[in-house]
């Protein structure tokens, strides 16, 4: 987040300063949910749930640095009062379901006005680009693609698996900094209002509408609603005149009939090479096959580019259409088609085992990014981590790392400065793969940080130590076998260590990796 005062937080958010809140007093850290993530000069959003109410742990969050919190009631500490807000008849959305009196919509509104001063600041100052994303299916992994062709380009933010709620999308907001050049926003809607509220957080320049489904069907009534919905996205984009770019899937009919709703220009994408003659399609793919396992090779045409050849490496010929849109998303933002293709090329080449985010039935959450490091996606793996782990109270975070090859003398500073990323994100646990100077500086480090670390040798000890923690509860959390969300693990390391044979061991075989809408 931005560096922000008490008193200007307080102004953003229609809010009133106890008394022990100094105005003067400045947040220089993230807004956390959970009081035991906090990083000092952070803010503590005290937001009520159905196990507890986030009012009774701000004093914790002070003892661990924390500024200040955002609240709707005084709680003796310095604190942002916010209004309550009341849920409003037939509100479906998550937020209202367990939020009788209004205090949790109270502060996440609050927290939303500060997401939307921020993405505003950083779009104005410091030129953000903001992309949101939405659709029935494909959000996720189309999200993802994305983040990984921007990232060629630039410092990129987006949220881990699926935070794309009234909550997961203004606390990812937040994370952006002044170094942030994108945003990849994933939007979702159980009602007509809620992605047009979304994108009133943050602005998009770019909006991609991938499909419209049956997926909540039974609350919005009929895909035509469901078409409405998603269009918000549209609607909220700036006119082609300002920079507004809406990507839309000409494979479906009502995703291409949005062209209507906006005054953005328009570009559409289609992975059936007929269609795409017939209808003009602007990125399109030709020559798709599949592999033995699934995987597209496709050749991607884009306006006013020679044809580039893109090797898909997840499974299902739908991926073609989520690497087109990636794809148009990249080249609208000024990319060069060749960066775009081996941006999406080495993505999916890697996806098996690079930002493949699957949770098992017990409910711990496994993030394999075990193909490839380096200092760049190392970080961005840290972050995953922390964005994943701080939507779940409680819960440990274990970081799994091996060498990042090829770094030659600057190896050893490389790996010591991911201690402060680790401790940035609040990670629990550390455990170093591969007894080598490199991983050694890490582990010290990471210990003078205040990070459980572990140094083992080679990946099958790594797996041990992983599922002896995992077999614990964690201290103090009461209930853990009833919960569905435990603890997050990152596999990460260069290809060479082998590292995705710890991931291997944490799943089981039949698990699946599913967009979740």
């Amino acid at each position: 987040m931005i560096t922000l005062s008490l008193g200007e937080i307080a102004s953003i958010t229609g809010g009133t300063l106890s008394p022990e809140a100094d105005p003067d007093t400045q947040v220089t850290s993230f807004v956390e949910f959970d009081s035991r993530k906090i990083t000092p000069g952070g803010l503590f959003v005290a937001l009520p749930g159905v196990r507890a109410d986030g009012h009774d742990f701000v004093s914790k969050a002070i003892e661990l640095g924390a500024t200040a919190a955002l609240t709707t009631r005084e709680v003796g500490a310095p604190a942002i009062i916010v209004p309550k807000k009341p849920p409003r008849a037939g509100d479906n959305s998550d937020l209202a379901t367990n939020d009788p009196d209004g205090a949790a919509a109270g502060v996440v509104e609050g927290m939303s006005r500060l997401a939307s001063h921020v993405a505003c600041t950083l779009t104005e100052r410091h030129g953000l680009r903001i992309t949101g994303v939405t659709g029935s299916a494909g959000k996720t992994s189309t999200k993802d693609l994305i983040s990984a062709v921007l990232a060629r380009a630039g410092e990129v933010v987006a949220p881990p698996g699926s935070f794309n709620n009234e909550i997961g999308h203004p606390y990812t907001v937040l994370r952006c900094t002044e170094q942030t050049d994108f945003l990849v926003a994933e939007m979702s809607a159980r009602g007509i209002g809620h992605i047009a509220h979304l994108a009133s957080i943050a602005r998009p320049q770019v909006g991609v509408v991938l499909n419209v489904g049956s997926a909540h069907l039974g609350e919005f009534g009929s895909r035509e609603n469901i078409a409405v919905a998603k269009g918000e996205l549209v609607e909220a984009l700036p006119s082609a005149a300002d920079g507004g770019v809406a990507v839309l899937n000409a494979d479906d009919d009502l995703v291409a009939a949005m062209r209507s709703r906006t005054s953005a220009r328009v570009v559409t994408f289609s992975a059936d090479a007929e269609r795409a003659a017939s209808e003009g399609a602007d990125y399109y793919a030709t020559d798709v096959s599949l592999d033995e396992l699934a995987r597209a090779t496709f050749t991607l045409h884009s306006p006013k580019a020679a044809p580039q050849q893109v090797r898909l490496n997840v499974f299902g010929a739908h991926q073609v259409s989520n690497a087109l849109a990636a794809a148009a998303v990249g080249i609208e933002c000024g990319m060069d088609a060749r960066v775009v293709a081996d941006a999406l090329s080495d993505a999916h080449s890697v996806s098996v085992a690079r930002m493949d985010v699957n949770t098992r039935p017990d409910g711990v959450t496994v993030i394999n990014d075990a193909y490839n490091a380096n200092p760049e996606s190392m970080r961005a793996a840290i972050a995953a981590l922390g964005f994943t782990a701080a939507a779940r109270p409680g819960v440990r975070s274990i970081a799994v790392l091996g060498e990042m090859g090829e770094l030659g003398e600057d190896s050893v500073e490389a790996h010591t400065a991911l201690a402060h990323e680790l401790a940035r994100y609040r990670v629990t646990h550390l455990v170093t793969v591969g007894l080598n100077e490199a991983t050694e500086a890490l582990a010290a480090r990471a210990r003078q940080r205040g990070i459980e670390s572990v140094e083992v040798s080679d990946a099958e000890e790594a797996a041990a130590v992983v599922e002896r923690i995992l077999a614990t509860p964690p201290l103090g959390e009461e209930g853990w076998d009833r919960r569905d969300d435990r603890d997050v693990v990152l596999v990460k390391a260069s290809n060479a260590l082998r590292l995705w044979a710890v991931a291997e061991r944490l799943l089981p075989t039949s698990n699946l990796d599913v967009d979740r809408q």
